[in-house]
């Protein structure tokens, strides 16, 4: 069983800072940066699975509610991937109410997600638009 919450208490900040850690780019997030994080997105999704109560999988938003909302920090817990948490994650995000005015739900994935996130109705084709980053973090660009 799973439980889908929008918020994640204090508690949880470092179970969070090291599920966000096995991600390749998150690898140096420290639970001061993680409590940042969350005050300063404007949509969270935690997934916790039950009996273990562990967080086994988050996502979070950035957006102005009306055009666009940009989902970031997509994650699941390694043992529990294909097993259901990563689309009841997508689903509780894209279905979100505060987000059912936004005219374009964005993401960054690998190319091995992207058949995932088409599930969703999301799309590589994005007319002539390119992602372009300025970034101090050598593993973003290389």
């Amino acid at each position: 069983m799973l439980t889908t919450e929008s918020d994640v208490p204090a508690h949880r900040i470092p179970e969070l800072t090291d599920l966000l850690r096995t991600a390749w780019w998150m690898t140096d997030r420290t639970p001061a940066d993680v409590q940042h994080l969350l005050e300063h997105s404007d949509l969270v999704i935690a997934i916790t699975h039950h009996p273990t109560n562990q967080l086994v999988g988050f996502a979070r938003v950035l957006t102005d509610y009306a055009y666009v909302a940009l989902i970031l920090d997509v994650i699941v817990a390694e043992p529990h991937r294909g097993s259901g948490v990563g689309a009841a994650l997508l689903d509780a995000v894209v279905t979100h109410p505060a987000l059912a005015d936004v005219r374009s739900l964005e993401l960054v994935c690998q190319p091995d997600l992207i058949p995932f996130y088409r599930r969703w109705g999301f799309t590589e084709q994005v007319g002539t638009s390119r992602l372009m980053r300025r970034t101090t973090d050598r593993r973003l660009t290389d």
